[in-house]
């Protein structure tokens, strides 16, 4: 079960002035599933993404680069679930254009305004031909208020679909904020198997939405991890329709630019963290704040030690206080200077570590109390300078395992 994490509620999912969402039962993999899923997008719409920073990514993170290298009206998006269309050569590069293909004919569009997205299955070639034929139901079915089943419809192994809306208001003008996302294994930073797509009334200049969607990425997806995997299919979307009739945001450190933000980097954050939430097998969510370091970076090589160790990770699963686990995992993180004797260590308000060693006032029941919780901080303080970062994990438990054994099953 997820970690205080449940469906979302389609009326708790605003449309998105200028998006429209189809979703179909193609048969990708398994029957009866919904499992392809079309964005339309009105015209003038603007769009930027990120992707995965393997190198050996799918065939559809290749067009997609392409594609939105090569114009500025993407028009739609199509996404499957149950095949990934990675490790497939130039046979899934000729796939994933056959679709963006097919549906640019339905919508008498370029194949490059069309942009694929596929999660699933590595290694075996993407069915085109059934999802060509069930473009047309996908298509049938677009709504406006669609989110909710266009979350199920990216799912692979997820249990719940994940999605969050949120409304603000920009010059006294209200704009919407909706995004769905999918994952739960292969995570970790630089995006794993997740796939992120969020949209936008608002008027915003274009030529800072690939700006914007880095740091959005950066101060979220890339800000969890569940195993440490990085993904080939990846992908975070950001697109804006422009038609809130706000005035058109030209600066994002203006008044309207840092709120609206500040908006989206809220519901980018649940839409990450949902993921943790989430994870394979995950029975808790755990905040690792690295504080009192000498640079950002340095807290994350920190942070990100901690939340990467299965070590760790199976311990937090047993509410076993083994934390020299934590210390063990701060002292291999490539802080070639640390200095061990000004390290503290918290979890939640218990302190278990003070400069070093082991707090005298320190009782591991009181670490095991707070190990039994469902949600966890870990706070580790380096005492180098002012610098902090945080990143989002959850535990290893005998699912995981059970998951990931009998995936392709």
């Amino acid at each position: 079960m997820p970690v205080h994490l449940s469906a979302p509620l389609p009326h708790e999912l605003f449309p998105v002035a200028g998006v429209r969402i189809g979703v179909a039962e193609a048969g990708v993999r398994k029957a009866n599933r919904k499992d392809l899923t079309v964005f339309l997008l009105d015209e003038g719409s603007s769009v930027a993404g990120v992707f995965t920073q393997n190198r050996f990514c799918a065939a559809p993170v290749q067009i997609s680069r392409e594609h939105l290298g090569r114009t500025t009206g993407i028009r739609a998006l199509v996404i499957n679930t149950g095949n990934a269309n990675a490790g497939t050569g130039e046979d899934g590069l000729v796939r994933a254009r056959s679709t963006c293909i097919a549906l640019a004919r339905q919508l008498s569009l370029s194949p490059d305004q069309i942009l694929p997205f596929s999660t699933g299955v590595i290694m075996e070639p993407l069915p085109v031909d059934r999802i060509e034929a069930g473009l047309p139901a996908a298509l049938a079915d677009a709504q406006p208020d669609h989110w909710a089943r266009a979350a199920e419809g990216i799912m692979t192994t997820d249990t719940v679909p994940k999605a969050f809306s949120r409304r603000i208001t920009l010059s006294g003008v209200p704009v919407t904020i909706t995004g769905i996302s999918k994952g739960a294994g292969m995570i970790r930073p630089n995006m794993a198997t997740m796939l992120g797509f969020l949209a936008t009334d608002a008027a915003i200049d274009p030529a800072l939405m690939q700006g914007l969607v880095r740091d959005l990425a950066e101060g979220s997806f890339n800000r969890v991890t569940i195993d440490g995997d990085t993904s080939t299919n990846d992908s975070f979307l950001l697109m804006a329709t422009h038609q809130a009739g706000n005035p058109t945001i030209t600066q994002l450190d203006s008044g309207d630019g840092a709120a609206l933000k500040a908006a989206l980097l809220e519901v980018s954050r649940l839409l990450a963290q949902a993921i943790v939430r989430d994870g394979e097998g995950a029975t808790k969510f755990i905040t690792v704040r690295v504080e009192g370091g000498k640079t950002a970076e340095e807290c994350r090589l920190v942070a990100y030690a901690i939340a990467h160790s299965p070590l760790v990770k199976t311990a937090f699963y047993a509410s076993d206080p083994n934390l020299g686990r934590i210390l063990a995992a701060v002292g291999y993180a490539g802080i070639t200077d640390l200095d061990q004797t000004g390290i503290d260590l918290y979890l939640d308000e218990v302190a278990v570590a003070l400069k070093g060693g082991r707090n005298p006032a320190y009782q591991e029941e009181d670490g095991q109390r707070v190990m039994k919780q469902s949600e966890i901080t870990v706070r580790v303080v380096l005492g180098r300078g002012s610098a902090s970062d945080t990143v989002w994990t959850c535990d290893f438990s005998h699912d995981y395992v059970s998951i990931n054994a009998d995936y392709r099953s």
